[in-house]
């Protein structure tokens, strides 16, 4: 797929593209108020407002609706920043097109049903007005790459995604965890595709933002979605993430910005010695996993051999308790070592299985 880079949808563009503005537009006065003070911070190139707002339940602030397309109608008038809105529906499409409105996304809660995006890009065709697409609320890379594909199938090729972070049953530091191994491969995946993070939805908290926004710019996302208010403890909505105008600047004015390659031929060589380093001892890791899996297909037939199951638990807990001392002891990480294993272990399981099911069939076909 082709995807027009952000230079080619917004004149005189350096990263990172700011997109800044309240989570909900609440009346004329404060999206306004809002803007302007925006317009004064030069990395600020698009106004968000939440126009219309899906909420987890009803009864709480979904938003005023088709009457804050004039607000922000005055915005891009008196302030010259390009504006943007979350679209949910085919009519939001409509009246976002007829009031005007630069840039359209799609949320978290509509990007994971297909069935709605493909009423929206449906609605979308014949425009080409670009889009932002946000990932699903759940950790389903191939989920969020099939919204894209949707759009992109409507003839947008101006499409951005946006990593705002997964929503998960435990209780973690943020509100949404980022898991940025996620929004890393999407860029593997669909190389081109601008990718712009949302710290805002991401820690659910004002003073996490800065942390956050700097870890995308270190993963070369292309830009940054950040809420903010005049006033944000008074917002109508994710006060507690909502930054105000000046903390903004701070925040983008804080960002250590580098860049993929150094004109240092000195740094260049010794990076190349030491990248050769690791081609080295991956080779040495797969070599080792490969002889590790000669023994798991040993295993495998010898429990055959002797009908024992495939996972037991008192091996696997008894293995990682073990695997976890030695890794604390050589310095690394607990969270590390523990999902490596977990995969490894998997892995294992599933071959021990298939070397069941093939003894098994052998055995009925006898």
């Amino acid at each position: 797929m082709d995807f027009l880079p952000l230079n080619k949808w917004i004149t005189n563009l350096k990263k990172p593209l700011v997109i800044a503005g309240p989570c909900s537009a609440e009346s004329e006065e404060q999206v306004l108020q809002t803007a302007h003070a925006l317009k004064n911070i030069e990395d600020v190139r698009i106004f968000r407002a939440g126009v219309w707002k899906p909420r987890t339940r009803p009864g709480t602030f979904e938003g005023v609706g088709t009457k804050a397309l004039v607000w922000l109608s005055k915005v891009k008038e008196e302030t010259g920043l390009l504006t943007s809105v979350e679209v949910a529906k085919p009519d939001h499409v409509e009246k976002a097109l007829e009031f005007g409105i630069d840039i359209l996304w799609i949320g978290a809660r509509t990007s994971v049903n297909p069935f709605a995006v493909q009423e929206i890009a449906d609605a979308l065709k014949g425009t080409n007005i670009p889009i932002m697409v946000k990932n699903p609320i759940n950790a389903d890379l191939s989920l969020w790459m099939g919204a894209i594909e949707r759009i992109h199938g409507a003839g947008i090729n101006k499409i951005a995604a946006i990593h705002r972070g997964f929503s998960t049953l435990d209780e973690p530091r943020y509100r949404n965890r980022p898991f940025w191994r996620i929004p890393i491969e999407l860029k593997h995946k669909l190389p081109g595709l601008p990718v712009i993070c949302d710290p805002s939805h991401i820690t659910g908290k004002r003073d996490l933002i800065a942390e956050v926004s700097q870890k995308a710019m270190d993963v070369d996302m292309d830009g940054l979605m950040i809420e903010t208010h005049p006033n944000p403890d008074a917002a109508w909505s994710d006060a507690s993430q909502q930054v105000t105008p000046a903390m903004l600047a701070d925040i983008i004015g804080g960002l250590k910005l580098r860049t993929e390659f150094s004109p240092s031929r000195t740094f260049e060589h010794e990076l190349e010695g030491l990248r050769e380093q690791i081609d080295r001892i991956d080779r040495i890791l797969l070599e080792n996993l490969k002889s590790r899996m000669d023994v798991v297909e040993k295993i495998g037939k010898a429990k055959s051999a002797n009908n024992v199951t495939p996972l037991q638990l008192h091996r696997m807990d008894a293995m990682m308790k073990n695997r976890l001392e030695v890794a604390l002891a050589l310095g690394l990480p607990e969270k590390y070592i523990k999902e490596i294993y977990e995969v490894v272990h998997a892995e294992s399981v599933k071959r021990q299985t298939d070397i069941m099911n093939s003894f098994q069939n052998d055995k009925d076909s006898e």
